[in-house]
């Protein structure tokens, strides 16, 4: 089980954020300024700092560079309103390893927390070795072998292909943001990457369009839904 170092002192938000990665099975303690973020770090050393940047006693980019005086690798992931691009290099520079902007989705919280927890900083080495079999319809989608079946018809995806069909069986009928599939799919969420998904999703919408009740949809502004009746 996963510590988390949770250092928020909007309590809604902190709450909110504390209870959805509990009922993922990570342990957290939160706190809210950040004299005592460093005070906990020091006590518990955890897995994984979550840490605001506006807060009481200490901001966060200065509970960053204390960490860093004796702890280079902990991963540090920011959350912060702030939106200029020297507010992010700010982040950055003072041992951040991470950036997220407010407001966010924690689905995207989550991906991103995991990709820093990966012994790779990658999540496409998960998702190539899990052992699943997906039922869409007409379609039999096996992720292990990387082939969409539809009755005699099989079709052999690439690998990015096969990723991201089941980043989105994985998801099915909820709404995926764009970051959170590059950075499963892809490992980073760039502009080049984000069109090369576009480039996929469209692939994938060719492959399934014999199948009505299958259908992926744009979010627009956020992401895709793969819809499964």
């Amino acid at each position: 089980m996963s510590k988390i170092l949770l250092v928020e002192d909007e309590l809604s938000l902190a709450m909110l954020v504390k209870d959805n990665l509990e009922e993922q099975g990570y342990q957290v303690t939160h706190v809210t300024d950040g004299q005592s973020a460093i005070e906990r770090f020091n006590l518990e050393t955890p897995d994984l700092i979550i840490l605001d940047v506006m807060m009481p006693k200490v901001n966060g980019y200065d509970v960053a560079k204390a960490i860093r005086t004796t702890n280079k690798n902990v991963p540090i992931i920011f959350l912060t309103a702030k939106v200029q691009v020297k507010d992010v290099i700010e982040g950055f520079e003072s041992g951040g390893n991470d950036y997220l902007r407010k407001p966010f989705s924690i689905q995207e919280l989550l991906i991103r927390m995991k990709v820093m927890l990966s012994e790779t900083r990658l999540l496409t080495n998960e998702i190539k070795t899990e052992d699943k079999v997906f039922y869409l319809g007409s379609f039999v989608f096996d992720s292990r072998k990387f082939t969409l079946e539809n009755g005699s018809n099989v079709r052999s995806l690439t690998a990015k292909e096969s990723h991201l069909l089941q980043a989105l069986c994985m998801q099915q009928n909820q709404t995926v943001t764009k970051e959170s599939l590059l950075l499963a799919v892809w490992g980073d969420d760039s502009f080049f990457n984000s069109r090369s998904l576009d480039v996929f999703i469209s692939r994938l919408r060719k492959y399934l369009k014999d199948e009505p009740r299958l259908s992926i949809l744009n979010i627009r502004g956020v992401g895709y839904k793969f819809i499964v009746d």
